[in-house]
């Protein structure tokens, strides 16, 4: 199957610029879309062509459905990469760009929509043998029930958004009299994050760790898993810091966890990539966590110990090929850590900022990468999320990665925004990293002083 001539990237930053590269050493023609404050952005430049599709906002561009596709039929594409966030798992973008004879790279709608609620995507994975947290089946619109359930599973447990991501609409419910207002207040927030305020229960897991694996599927029905990565350093449920592959993991679970993952995608009919996140408890279970229909942030972790593309792999798959490797090919070689670098001041109670980059020192050497789009002089706006790029390091071993991710760290420069590179460091430089022993409510108590 030939690939597409020309794609269309809808989205912007780092990601932007990446799906853009891809391209370039694919053949494919790329077109950008700009918001009004991005005019000035990497992507605009490195990109063939660029189209302005609305004001700053996101709403009035990159969530700009009509003026997206406007501009991708305008410009003569045959496809559209979405990236991650924006409108990435916007199943109704998806069946849109398929009515108007554009190809959505990444799942199909159905895909995306099954897996986009939460509950409905629990209950297909519990039907095919893959393991979940204990929990409601499906959705909880009654409070007695909902009580119920949680009496019998036992405190604490977690209300959670259906639709939700990013750690919106979710509480945590400690003990049974605050159980009503925690209903209320997910329900709330979840119709005014999502729109739609349904909620289901689960029971809350500690000492956790979040363990995600990325699968690869083409449309000839071959799946296949890529390895793991390690994602439990959060801070309030947004990921800081990811390596692969987990300091804990095995070869015997990751062979079971890899087989869940690919028997996940086989369940909803998936081709592209995606990302099947589990919890990992202290005693080596697993449990389905939820499907993220696109590519991830931390793709490059996985890219740096396997020596795939993912994002070339992505376009040439949704263009009708085969996928290029099949399970047997798939080696994890040495041990890749990534740490996103935020414009925000971590003294400040990670305050985000804005503003013009006067001075930039990207770190080199071997092994050594950082996916931004950053340049000097650039004016970073105030609109967006806040990530300005990756880190990523690869090493023979995860000895090796951590001494080569500190030396990076300290080469690092960008002056004239507040950063989170210091934050990072100390990270890097903790015992409990070094050791490999964290879980997803470390960096909390790291933050209150209770970890080192």
């Amino acid at each position: 199957m030939p690939l597409f001539s020309k794609v269309l990237v809808a989205n912007r930053g780092e990601i932007a610029v990446r799906i853009i590269r891809a391209c370039r050493e694919l053949g494919v023609q790329s077109v950008a879309i700009v918001s009004e404050a991005d005019r000035d952005c990497l992507h605009a430049y490195l990109a063939d062509e660029t189209v302005c599709v609305g004001g700053p906002s996101a709403g009035d561009s990159y969530l700009n459905i009509q003026n997206i596709i406007s501009a991708a039929l305008m410009k003569g594409c045959d496809a559209i990469h979405p990236g991650f966030g924006f409108l990435s798992e916007n199943a109704e973008f998806a069946e849109i760009c398929d009515q108007c004879g554009l190809t959505f790279i990444g799942p199909g709608a159905d895909s995306i929509r099954l897996l986009g609620d939460k509950a409905r995507a629990k209950d297909t994975m519990k039907a095919c043998g893959v393991p979940t947290i204990p929990g409601s089946d499906g959705e909880l619109t009654d409070l007695d029930k909902a009580r119920e359930l949680a009496s019998e599973i036992g405190y604490p447990v977690l209300i959670k958004a259906a639709a939700g991501g990013g750690g919106r609409g979710i509480r945590v419910v400690e003990k049974e009299e605050d159980l009503e207002d925690a209903f209320t207040a997910a329900t709330a927030e979840a119709v005014a994050c999502f729109g739609y305020g349904g909620v289901y229960l689960e029971k809350l897991l500690r000492g956790i760790r979040h363990i995600e694996f990325q699968i690869f599927a083409d449309r000839f029905g071959h799946v296949v898993y890529l390895g793991e990565r390690d994602c439990s350093l959060q801070r309030r449920r947004q990921k800081v810091l990811e390596e692969a592959p987990s300091p804990v993991m095995t070869a015997e679970l990751r062979a079971r966890m890899g087989e869940a993952a690919v028997k996940a995608a086989k369940a909803v009919g998936y081709h592209n990539t995606g990302t099947v996140e589990f919890l990992l408890d202290p005693d080596g279970n697993f449990y389905f966590m939820e499907m993220n229909t696109r590519i991830q942030v931390e793709h490059p972790v996985t890219e740096m110990v396997t020596s795939l593309d993912l994002v070339k792999e992505q376009i040439q798959v949704a263009s009708g090929q085969a996928l290029s490797f099949t399970q047997e090919d798939v080696i994890i070689r040495g041990h890749s850590i990534e740490c996103r670098i935020n414009a925000e001041n971590p003294e400040q109670n990670f305050r985000p900022d804005s503003g013009t980059v006067d001075v930039l020192f990207i770190p080199g050497g071997n092994g050594v990468r950082f996916d931004s789009q950053l340049y000097q002089g650039y004016d970073l706006p105030c609109y967006y999320d806040s990530m300005i790029g990756k880190l990523i390091v690869w090493g023979r071993d995860r000895t090796e990665a951590i001494a080569r991710m500190k030396s990076a760290l300290s080469e690092l420069i960008v002056n004239g925004i507040d950063t989170n590179v210091s934050f990072q460091k100390s990270i890097i430089n903790s015992e409990f990293f070094g050791q490999g022993r964290y879980d997803t409510g470390t960096i909390e108590r790291m933050l209150k002083g209770e970890e080192k």
